[in-house]
Formats: C-alpha cells, sequence, structure tokens
C-alpha cells in the first residue's frame, strides 16, 4: 500500500493547488490577494511565510473543520487534545500540550478579523470562506493578539453586489449527509446582507465491542448573516452575527493495548479486555455514574451538547485619502457540555464531563495608511476581557473509589498597543520596524477540587500577568521582477496561566510563566515564470521558558502532573513549496517542510524515579534534557493536482488529487504513544457545464484507507488508548447556484 501511495505521490505531484482565476490566462499560476499584513496585496509581495487555501479548495478536498488543514498546509499540525477533541495548533514545532480550556493557544486563530483566544471556541464547521491564510512565525505587531507560532486567518465571503444564490450537497460513507446554502444581495443602494449557513448529520464509523451500537454521528448546524452598509463614500460597516449548536456524539476512544480492568472496586481486578483492531472502528464507553451526576439521560453516549453565538462590527472610515480608520468590536460565547470515556470501556475508571462557560468581549482600533505609498503603516490598540466558568468530573469508582469534581473561575484582561512600518529606500530595497506593548492581568478564582465531596485545599485563588514588549524587524529585497528576498528577526510572547485540571494539591495550580520565542527568518519568492512559482524559507528559533507538560514533586503527595517552564530550548528548519500550471486546464504544486528541536536547558523531573522516604516524605532525581530532542515531527509533505477536462463543447469533468504524508510524531509520554508517519490521500471527479450554475460530483477521502491515529495517551497504568482518524470514505456532491 504504501509503496502504490509513494508511486502515486510521484506521478500526480503538489500541494496548496491555488484556485487560479480564469482571468490568469493560459499557462499561468495567477495572483492571490490576501489581507495578511491588514490591507489587500499580493501574496507574493508579503515577506512572510504563509500559505492560502481558497474555498474552492477547501470545500474540494473536504476540509469542513480547522483539525483537517493539518493536511493543507507545512508545517502545521493540529492535534485534538487528550480526550476532549479541542484543536492544538502546532506551527513549525511551537506548540501547547494541554486538554484543558483555560490557557490560551500558541497559534492565533481569527475568523473575520476577530481574535478566537479559547480553544475550544475554534471548533465550529467551517462553511461559505473566501480564504484561509496560515502565517508561520510570531506574530504581534500587526494583530490583536500576541502568538508565538504564527496566526490562521479565516475569511468569510463578504455580499454581493447582485443577488445570488447557493447550495452544496453532500452524501457520504456511513450515513454522512452535509447541506450547505447561501443567499447574498442587495437591499437598497448602500445596504447588502449574505446569510449562509451548514447542516451535517450521521457519520458514525465506529461501533460498541460488545453491544455493536453505532457511535460517532455528527448533529451540527451553525449559520451566520453579515450586513454591509455603505451609508457615504469612504464609510464601510459590516455587521456579522453567527451562531451554532453542536449534539454530535464523540469519536470514541480504542485501545491499542490490553486493558486490565480494576471493574469491581480497588484491588480487585475485573475483566481483560483485549486490544482493539488499529482500524480504530470498534470502542466502548459506559457513562451511567457520570450521567446521574450531570443530570443526562441513562444510557448516554460520549457526546456534545454545546451552542456557540457570537456577534462584531466592524467599522472603516477614510479619514483621508492616505489614512483609513478601523475599528472591530466583538463578542464571542461558548456554553458547552461534553461526556467522555477515557478508559474506553464500561469500567468507571475515568469518565469524564466538561462543564464550560466562555465568554470573550474584545475591542481593536487602529489607523493605516492606504494606498502604493514608500512609507506604509498600521497603528493601533487592542483590548480584551475573558471569563470562564468551568465544571469538570472525573468517575472514578472502580479504579480509585473517587469521583473528583473540579470548578473554578477565571478571568482575563489584556490591554496593548501595537503598530509596524514598512519603508522603501529604494525600488528594490524596503526596511520593515514593528512593535507592540502588552499588559495582561489573569486570575484564577474559587479553585476547589472534590474528592467524594471532600475538598482536597482550600486556597484556590492565583494571579499571573505579564507586562511585555515584543516586535519584528525585517528587510525586503527585490532584486529582479518576479523575485523578493526577504529575512526578519522578531519577538513573540505568550501568556503564562494555571494547571487546573486534576490538581489535588495547593502548588499544582501555582502559574507557570509566559514563554519568548525570538525568531530569526530568511526566505524568497520568485515567480521565474507565468507557470512557475517556487517559494522557500528557512528558520530558526531561540525559545525562552518554553510550556512543557511535565510533573513536579511535591514532598507529601509525591509526583503531580503540572505544566512548567523550560528554561531553554531551540528548533530549526524550512519549507519549500512549488505551483506548476503548465497549462490554462492542469495545475500541480508541492510542498515540503523540514523542522528540528532540542532542549538546550531543562532539568526535568524523573516520574519513575519518585519515592516516599522513611520520614513519609517524596523525593526524586531530574534528568538533564540538555541536548535532547523536543517531541516534534520532523518532515511533511503535501501535494494536489487538478485538471479540467473538456468533455464536448458544452461540459468539463474536473479531476482533482491531493495527498499529505507526516513524519512520526514523538510522544512527551514515551515511544509507546509515538503516532506512526501516515499517507492521507483524496481524490474528487466535478462534471460542470461550461455555461450554468450547477456540478455534480464524486469524491473519495483517505483513499486507501490509511489507519492512523489522531493522538494517543493513557489513564493510570492500564488503558492506553488513542483517537482514529477516520477510514476511508465515499460519496457524491449536488450543487447549483443563481
Amino acid at each position: 500500500m504504501i509503496a502504490t501511495q509513494v508511486l502515486l505521490s510521484t506521478l500526480l505531484a503538489g500541494a496548496q493547488a491555488q484556485e487560479v482565476p480564469a482571468a490568469a490566462g493560459p499557462g499561468a499560476v495567477g495572483e492571490v490577494v490576501v489581507t495578511a499584513q491588514r490591507r489587500e496585496q499580493s501574496a507574493q509581495d508579503v515577506g512572510v511565510a504563509l500559505s492560502v487555501l481558497s474555498g474552492e479548495e477547501l470545500a474540494r478536498r473536504g476540509v469542513t473543520n480547522v483539525n483537517d488543514l493539518q493536511f493543507q498546509t507545512p508545517s502545521l499540525e493540529v492535534v485534538p487534545a487528550f480526550g476532549g477533541g479541542q484543536p492544538q495548533f502546532r506551527l513549525r514545532g511551537v506548540g501547547f500540550e494541554d486538554y484543558a480550556t483555560n490557557n490560551t493557544p500558541t497559534v492565533g486563530i481569527y475568523v473575520d478579523e476577530v481574535a478566537y483566544p479559547v480553544p475550544a471556541m475554534t471548533r465550529g464547521a467551517l462553511f461559505d470562506i473566501e480564504r484561509v491564510e496560515v502565517l508561520r512565525g510570531p506574530q504581534g505587531t500587526l494583530y490583536g493578539r500576541n502568538t508565538t507560532g504564527g496566526a490562521v486567518n479565516f475569511i468569510s465571503r463578504r455580499p454581493t453586489d447582485r443577488f445570488s444564490a447557493g447550495a452544496d450537497l453532500e452524501y457520504g460513507s456511513f450515513g454522512l449527509f452535509k447541506g450547505e446554502a447561501f443567499v447574498s444581495g442587495p437591499i437598497s443602494d448602500t445596504l447588502k446582507v449574505r446569510v449562509s449557513g451548514i447542516a451535517e448529520q450521521g457519520g458514525a464509523f465506529q461501533r460498541n465491542r460488545v453491544t455493536g451500537e453505532r457511535l460517532g454521528d455528527a448533529d451540527r448546524l451553525y449559520g451566520r448573516a453579515l450586513l454591509e452598509w455603505t451609508p457615504a463614500a469612504g464609510v464601510d460597516l459590516l455587521f456579522n452575527v453567527h451562531g451554532g449548536r453542536d449534539r454530535s456524539e464523540q469519536t470514541g476512544l480504542y485501545l491499542f493495548r490490553p486493558f486490565q480492568t480494576r471493574g469491581y472496586g480497588i484491588g480487585t481486578p475485573g475483566p481483560v479486555i483485549p486490544a482493539d483492531p488499529e482500524d480504530g472502528k470498534q470502542t466502548g464507553w459506559g457513562l451511567q455514574g457520570l450521567s446521574a451526576l450531570v443530570g443526562t439521560a441513562p444510557g448516554a453516549r460520549p457526546s456534545r451538547d454545546n451552542d456557540s453565538w457570537g456577534a462584531s462590527l466592524t467599522a472603516s472610515l477614510d479619514v483621508s485619502p492616505a489614512v483609513q480608520l478601523t475599528s472591530i468590536t466583538s463578542y464571542e460565547k461558548l456554553k458547552r457540555r461534553e461526556l467522555a470515556d477515557w478508559d474506553a470501556s464500561a469500567s468507571r475508571e475515568s469518565d469524564v464531563f466538561w462543564g464550560s462557560d466562555a465568554e470573550v468581549w474584545s475591542q481593536e482600533v487602529r489607523l493605516a495608511s492606504s494606498g502604493q505609498q514608500r512609507l506604509g503603516w498600521v497603528a493601533g490598540a487592542y483590548y480584551s476581557w475573558q471569563g470562564l466558568d468551568e465544571r469538570f468530573l472525573s468517575d472514578r469508582t472502580d479504579s480509585q473509589a473517587a469521583v473528583v469534581d473540579i470548578s473554578y473561575r477565571q478571568r482575563a484582561d489584556s490591554i496593548s498597543g501595537f503598530g509596524q512600518a514598512s519603508y522603501a529606500l529604494t525600488p528594490v530595497l524596503t526596511l520593515i520596524a514593528g512593535a507592540r506593548y502588552e499588559h495582561e492581568r489573569r486570575q484564577l478564582r474559587d479553585f476547589v477540587t472534590l474528592r467524594n465531596g471532600v475538598p482536597n485545599f482550600t486556597d484556590g485563588n492565583r494571579d499571573t500577568g505579564l507586562d511585555e514588549a515584543s516586535g519584528k524587524l525585517g528587510l525586503e529585497v527585490r532584486p529582479a521582477r518576479g523575485l523578493m528576498l526577504y529575512a526578519s528577526a522578531s519577538r513573540g510572547v505568550k501568556s503564562g496561566g494555571f494547571t487546573v485540571y486534576n490538581s489535588r494539591v495547593p502548588d499544582q495550580i501555582d502559574p507557570f510563566r509566559p514563554e519568548i520565542l525570538y525568531a530569526y527568518e530568511v526566505g524568497f519568492k520568485s515567480d521565474p515564470a507565468r507557470a512557475v512559482r517556487l517559494n522557500g524559507s528557512v528558520f530558526f528559533y531561540d525559545y525562552r521558558d518554553q510550556q512543557v507538560l511535565s510533573v513536579v514533586i511535591n514532598p507529601q503527595s509525591g509526583s503531580i502532573g503540572r505544566i512548567v517552564n523550560a528554561p531553554r530550548s531551540e528548533i530549526y528548519g524550512g519549507e519549500l513549496e512549488l505551483q506548476l500550471a503548465p497549462t490554462a486546464r492542469l495545475h500541480v504544486s508541492h510542498a515540503i517542510s523540514y523542522k528540528y528541536g532540542r532542549y538546550n536547558e531543562f532539568d526535568d523531573v524523573d516520574a519513575a524515579s519518585v519515592v516516599r522516604g522513611p520520614d513519609g516524605l517524596y523525593t526524586g532525581r531530574t534528568i538533564d534534557k540538555a541536548g535532547l530532542p523536543v517531541p516534534i515531527a520532523h518532515w511533511g509533505y503535501q501535494g494536489a493536482v487538478s485538471y479540467a477536462l473538456p468533455l464536448g463543447a458544452r461540459y468539463s469533468l474536473e479531476t482533482q488529487a491531493d495527498w499529505s504524508w507526516r513524519d512520526e510524531l514523538p510522544s512527551f509520554l514515551g515511544p509507546v504513544y509515538d503516532l506512526p508517519d501516515r499517507w492521507i490521500a483524496n481524490a474528487t471527479l466535478t462534471l460542470r457545464p461550461d455555461e450554468g450554475r450547477w456540478w455534480i460530483g464524486a469524491y473519495a477521502r483517505n483513499l486507501f484507507g490509511e489507519k492512523y491515529d489522531l493522538t494517543r495517551n493513557f489513564f493510570l497504568p492500564n488503558a492506553s488508548i488513542a483517537s482514529p482518524g477516520r477510514p476511508a470514505s465515499f460519496g457524491v456532491r449536488l450543487g447549483f447556484g443563481l
């Protein structure tokens, strides 16, 4: 099978195939316009490593959630958090391992310029998207929030000047149905509206190993309404209201090693459950005890009961012919209720529940230069307030004779000023400089861990924050038409926070510090011919106080899990992207990436060495990890090819294939939990008339049926579990527009 996949990759080629406008002409890769630097530019004129995917490409490749982006973008990994599934973004190896809801990500997620600082809020469906821009490296001098890893920008389609409407329907394997639709057009000369939505049902590919019941059906509904008002020349107001509900079943975990259950109480062995097949189609659950505690229906399955909604107002005003003022006011709300079974069995060893209420207010104001000038600049201010009230329950009746009930409140507010300027010294040479200063206060309040109703400790208030400067210096050189060389040095900052899940002793919730990343990058962007585009970059990251999930020693309790700071580490690597358009109908592209990281200074606790001494206190030794690798995947490659085959004088058959290979992903838990390398390939066929707005097609996703896991972990010494990727699936699509 691997040989077949390698052969296919060799014959076809590509990755990151962009939608090429018809106006680009025969044999041209076309121009992609982005707003990555807060103004419209050709992607080839932006001195930053970035990749762009159009909405058409996302739909054709079956990308309906942010987790699937990792198979389409160089150096990006999106790992679902253990058990909960909330996305954990990692760009160029810069990521954050934490399944809690309360801490900030290393990669900033923006939807229509609004930041989503709570990872669980980013799990909604992708629909009616114009494009996705993925920027690699620290971002902060142009954005409201500061990040160390990069930024992912989702840009929705705007209301249209003329009436238009359309729908895209899909039916696939395992009873999956998905429908997406929109209506757009003017209400008056100054007012336009666009309403869009998506619904998804079915798709369960797993069954209970004992009862045969299905698990994994989707039940999602999301919608968005955009109202654009231009009351006068130079004035544009965009009101965005959106929301959704998710009543889907969870993807079940499976046992990749035999599981010795406790089953009947502490110290009493239960039955041994054999390892499940590696295809992940077999799972197990038993949530009756937890269901009674949280008031869900008896016989509940691993599932979600989540609601989200939000609104934003983006106002743009031309202050003068050369200056534009932009204001973005937003509010986002998430109500999260989720059940999961971490031991993947009917045994009550680790059944969990999330009850989260999160909200985010933000306000951004910025001034920016307009038009093409020698001096281009952006200056702004940003304020954000976050509130999180959360309850996290673990039913460990059979493993520890306990139910652990954690609750807390967290508040975070930040205010920052940022700006960046570029100055063209000559037509060839441009200098770039940016700066940012940020103040943040983060408060943990009323934290309590109840074990069978008895609190472990009472001092549950903690505070942390930051007052940090960051910035960027860059140089762009354009020695010839179609060629740009760039270099940059930047400093990024990620907030500190608190370890809140399963924290049973006071020092476990003590804050960890912010992390700092010094990033150095050089690259080039080139169009050596109309049909050829070649971009590349190399980078070196100097990490300070990297946030790492590890353990610390408590003299009274032994080893306890906590996020700690590794004093010094480094990551280096690069990417190379190639696009080809030999004819107007054929488009091919490739992207390859490499990264490697190691610790330079980190004395980590050896959890296996922790013992209790004669005095009743626990001690242990540390491991000097200086020179040891940071657990990240090294190589990545993705490819795509598309060809429009004419059928007579009236129709075209569009053929498209894309694939992705990811290197082995090491785990900090040890080799048993490493994720093996994997190939994922997809293909589509779409029939379209040359005149008319309808199409019909068929698709295959995970075409070769690759068996792969999204994450691996364990609960206590016994249950080694994995979250499987979707198996091979096939389906048909029907679309039409007006």
